[in-house]
């Protein structure tokens, strides 16, 4: 199993500082970011340094994710249900493809996926499964109620019609009933 990274050593606090301190300066300024992150580390009594590459691998995984959030929330903004959830589907393909082929990489390398990060994949794909699932279900019930809707504006247009031919009211209601499925 490959040692742990360096930045996955350091406490989550300094971590971050470290993600607001990217983002402050624009993902940029590397040197510098990495300068202080290691000040820090030294002042907080750790003998763990950090190198700019892996600061520049962070800022960019930072960057990557920001970027990724931004796009979905722009696409997503002026979605209906139905487009959010094919986009909600497209991702799950996506996520599930770049799965495979991190296990595939990693496989050809000789190695393995520590335990872990395969929990952490695993529960990411069952969290993605799960929303997907509620997705679907808000897009069903929302399908529902507008054909509930549309059958309830026909039922009342139906018995306004009846109502004026004459029929009775027992009739109407049946009618009425018949139209949204119910029983009289």
């Amino acid at each position: 199993m490959p040692p742990p990274k360096k930045l996955d050593l350091i406490p989550i606090e300094l971590r971050q500082r470290l993600a607001m301190a990217l983002q402050e300066r624009g993902f940029g300024d590397i040197v510098a970011v990495t300068e202080d992150l290691n000040f820090w580390l030294a002042d907080a009594g750790l003998e763990i340094r950090v190198g700019k590459s892996s600061v520049g691998e962070y800022s960019k995984l930072l960057k990557d994710q920001r970027d990724a959030f931004a796009m979905a929330e722009t696409l997503l903004s002026d979605m209906d249900i139905e487009a959010e959830s094919n986009m909600h589907k497209v991702l799950m393909q996506m996520i599930a493809t770049a799965a495979f082929q991190m296990m595939q990489a990693v496989s050809e390398k000789g190695e393995s996926l520590d335990p872990k990060s395969l929990a952490n994949l695993s529960r990411m794909l069952k969290d993605l499964m799960q929303s997907a699932g509620l997705r679907e279900k808000l897009r069903e019930d929302e399908a529902r109620r507008i054909a509930q809707q549309e059958r309830e504006k026909m039922a009342d247009t139906l018995e306004q019609k009846a109502t004026q031919l004459g029929l009775t009211r027992a009739t109407v209601q049946d009618i009425r009933a018949d139209v949204l499925g119910v029983t009289a």
